[in-house]
């Protein structure tokens, strides 16, 4: 037998053997075979068919799902604006927060500013027949009128601490006062509520005399501290004050409208006289407008003494000086322009502090007014002295040790290279020191030109600056006034236009700056020399005065000019609103007072 015999009975043997029955393979016919074929078909169909419904159904999920993130990334987006919506809520419940404290405290120093003026009335009332009235009680009325300027004190602690030192003052004078069993009021503080609600004329005249002695106090206070008194000057501060505080008439009440004017001259007269002979006679320079690397100081303000000790203090330490505001003129003084690091002037009015500030790298020293609220970018190198306050400033104090201020000086460093600047028209310049002692040197060339017509007219562009739209209109006036005319300017207004080259008459600038606002003694001795030498008053010279004001000293200045019968001013950019339509009128018609309109009108008026 073969081998494939053998394994053929040793298959059936194990078959057997598990008892496992031999199953009978039959061949399946062609129709079998074919439906077979045809159910794995169908099989095949069913499941491809399942296959694609399933397939349909995660396509089905799959756009659920897109659809579903697109919903939430739209509510994310939703969400982000909410949170940006509650965030800048938050800012502004924080900004109105601020802003109602910032009211808050504005009208607590103002209502301190009234409390102070009352108590100094009643400290005018108190020097009346007061044996014991001495320098200190005029210094004090001086520093308390000083005070309420425009811009001088925001800090509520330093006006209160003011009115204990007024009260004990007036109760040195009048010590039986305080313990009368049956009190008069004869020498009590005066309830300012009554002024803010009287009749409007009558408020009217006392605000024009209260204004007035404010801004006069200003220049008293820069004479007292050079050594520099007027009785008749202080006197007036209680005639006046004590005016305010008594129920009087406008007949009373207008002379002492007008003796402000009068004694304001006097006042102007004595701080010239202090600043001359403390400092020279100003003369011609030209002021650059460039910082120069290496640390310096800003110092702002009226107070030529402040600068005085500041420069003396800063010298040979590589420290340089730059003037700010109404300080410009300080570099016509020969005994302050001597000194080398005396070096030009910072900035354009005072109205742009905030802005030009910002990024400075040096300290500014505030002597007076005008200080706005220093913004957080430069707060830290604000500096007071004098009766300037603010809270939380440093404030030098009597002994005037400016050790602080140095020291920020050198801390900040300065700038790192030169750095350019220009004035509001793009100049880099500015001249200063056409004070009377200048103009009228050469009054004799003045004098011929005007004869020969090389001068047609002189204009006086002068007064307060401030932020006020329509002020651009001084800007203006003076790039239109025709080349055969001269104008002079004075106080913060010139930084408008004094950066402007005007060219020059017989060898003479067309613009100059005769200085502070203070300086107006000087313009109005200029025009009674002229006036003198042509035989005529000031009023027939061919001279027109168109001017600014902002605060307190311009109507003291103005107030001055009406006492030297000076008519047909023209005055903006606003007429004060606190003049009532009686008091205008008043002024008006006896002193042709009149608004501005264009600069085009203004001047073809003025010129004709």
């Amino acid at each position: 037998m073969g081998n494939h015999h053998w394994k053929k009975i040793a298959a059936v043997m194990l078959v057997a053997a598990i008892g496992i029955q031999p199953v009978c393979v039959q061949a399946k016919t062609r129709e079998e075979i074919q439906q077979e074929r045809e159910q794995k078909k169908s099989e095949q169909q069913g499941t491809q068919s399942q296959y694609k419904q399933s397939q349909s159904k995660v396509s089905s999920l799959e756009g659920q799902q897109d659809a579903l993130e697109e919903e939430i990334q739209e509510l994310d987006s939703q969400l982000v604006e909410v949170i940006a919506s509650v965030s800048l809520m938050q800012d502004q419940i924080s900004d109105t927060e601020k802003q109602i404290v910032k009211a808050q405290e504005d009208y607590d120093v103002a209502k301190a500013q009234d409390e102070l003026t009352g108590a100094l009335i009643g400290l005018a009332r108190a020097t009346d027949n007061a044996p014991d009235v001495n320098d200190g009680t005029w210094r004090l009325m001086i520093e308390g009128l000083f005070t309420t300027v425009t811009n001088v004190s925001f800090n509520e602690k330093t006006l209160r601490e003011l009115i204990d030192r007024v009260h004990a003052e007036k109760a040195r004078l009048v010590p039986d006062c305080s313990d009368c069993a049956a009190p008069c009021g004869r020498a009590a503080d005066y309830d300012m509520a009554r002024l803010w609600n009287a009749q409007e004329d009558i408020r009217s005249l006392k605000s024009l005399i209260l204004f007035g002695v404010r801004g006069m106090a200003a220049y008293a206070h820069h004479a007292l501290v050079l050594g520099y008194t007027d009785d008749a000057v202080n006197d007036f501060f209680a005639k006046a004050l004590f005016a305010v505080g008594e129920d009087w008439g406008m007949e009373e009440l207008l002379p002492i409208v007008m003796e402000v004017g009068e004694k304001n001259l006097k006042c102007m007269a004595l701080l010239d006289q202090a600043n001359t002979e403390s400092y020279g006679t100003p003369t011609p320079v030209t002021v650059p407008l460039t910082v120069e690397k290496g640390p310096f100081i800003v110092i702002s303000g009226h107070d030529l003494h402040d600068l005085k000790l500041l420069l003396e203090q800063t010298e040979g330490r590589g420290i340089n000086i730059y003037t700010h505001g109404e300080m410009l003129p300080a570099h016509g003084y020969p005994e302050l322009k001597k000194y080398a690091h005396l070096k030009g002037n910072f900035g354009t009015a005072w109205q742009n502090q905030q802005k030009e500030f910002a990024e400075l790298p040096a300290p500014v020293l505030f002597t007076t007014n005008c200080l706005m609220p220093p913004k957080a970018s430069y707060a830290d190198r604000v500096f007071t002295t004098e009766v300037v306050s603010y809270p939380e400033m440093t404030h030098i104090g009597a002994d005037k040790d400016f050790t602080p201020v140095i020291e920020k000086a050198l801390e900040l460093g300065g700038y790192a290279e030169d750095r350019m600047f220009t004035g509001i028209n793009g100049g880099n310049t500015v001249m200063t020191g056409f004070a009377r002692g200048t103009v009228l040197g050469v009054a004799d060339k003045v004098i011929e030109a005007v004869k020969a017509g090389a001068i047609r007219h002189f204009f006086l562009v002068a007064g307060c600056d401030g932020a006020r739209p329509g002020r651009n209109y001084y800007t203006e006036f003076v790039k239109q006034t025709p080349a055969d005319t001269v104008v002079l300017t004075l106080a913060c207004g010139k930084y408008r236009f004094n950066d402007l080259d005007l060219g020059t008459i017989g060898g003479l600038p067309r613009l100059m700056d005769i200085g502070q606002c203070n300086d107006a003694y000087s313009a109005i001795q200029i025009a009674v020399a002229l006036a003198d030498a042509f035989g005529c008053g000031v009023n027939d010279l061919p001279l027109s005065m168109v001017l600014s004001w902002y605060e307190q000293k311009a109507v003291c200045i103005l107030l001055t000019l009406l006492h030297l019968g000076i008519k047909n001013i023209r005055l903006g950019p606003t007429l004060p609103a606190f003049v009532s339509p009686n008091v205008l009128q008043y002024l008006v018609e006896n002193f042709g007072i009149a608004p501005i309109t264009t600069p085009e009108a203004d001047l073809k008026q003025l010129l004709q």
